[in-house]
């Protein structure tokens, strides 16, 4: 590597790709739904959460728009979640490359694998990858590769623009 990074610049075009990308993936879920009704009950997110000890009011809690009750603990942790991954991958990419092979979509799969079919199952979070209906994995996995895509897409031209 022969240019240096802009650290601030990076985590900034991350954090901006992170909220884009996490409206993109919310947007996927809508059109391919991951989980059935009854599974969404309770999502992962909270589920996570409960798991931590935090009570069901809390992770169930809502808000109202358009008539609808909206989770907005579920929304923190779901753009938590994107940001963090898209402020890394933006960071990261500069210094070891081989991340952004096929821009973002190999990262996206694996970060599905490790998470989805490894690390939430592990912890009960969800259950076992072999007792995931195939809508779930095809849409998860699917939608990572769309996620992390607009991710590199996205914290690409930020960064571009903030450092010329």
């Amino acid at each position: 590597m022969s240019k240096s990074v802009n650290w601030k610049a990076a985590l900034i075009a991350g954090g901006v790709a992170g909220v884009i990308s996490g409206l993109v993936k919310l947007g996927w879920e809508n059109v391919l739904p991951p989980r059935t009704p009854e599974r969404n009950k309770t999502n992962p997110p909270q589920r996570l959460l409960e798991q931590a000890g935090i009570p069901e009011q809390v992770t169930h809690a809502t808000y109202t728009y358009s008539d609808q009750q909206l989770p907005w603990v579920s929304y923190m942790i779901h753009f938590g979640f994107s940001t963090s991954f898209a402020m890394f991958y933006s960071l990261a990419g500069h210094y070891v490359p081989v991340i952004k092979m096929g821009d973002g979509t190999l990262f996206g799969l694996g970060v599905w694998g490790a998470f989805h079919l490894g690390i939430m199952p592990a912890m009960g979070t969800v259950p076992s990858a072999k007792d995931q209906p195939v809508e779930e994995h095809v849409s998860e996995a699917l939608g990572h590769v769309v996620w992390m895509w607009t991710n590199d897409l996205i914290a690409d031209e930020v960064y571009h623009k903030l450092t010329k």
